[in-house]
């Protein structure tokens, strides 16, 4: 099975790369554009019987920092 993590800054952390990237398409001429949180995606590939809780065992402890990290898990 494939599973994505999504790795985001948590929403209270200063993001300078997200800022700095609202900054730059504000630039281009759009306007609309609100708050801009910039992460990481990463895509494993898992047996099908890995359970859930080892999955989120994996994105807590290994691949995010929890004191600053959220993250999400999609099975593809």
């Amino acid at each position: 099975m494939k599973v994505h993590v999504s790795v985001l800054p948590k929403p209270s952390v200063l993001d300078p790369q997200g800022a700095a990237a609202a900054e730059a398409i504000r630039h281009l001429g759009l306007q609309g554009v609100g708050r801009v949180r910039i992460g990481k995606l990463i895509e494993l590939e898992l047996p099908d019987a890995t359970p859930e809780a080892e999955i989120h065992r994996i994105a807590r402890d290994l691949l995010s920092n929890p004191v600053i990290e959220d993250y999400s898990i999609a099975k593809q």
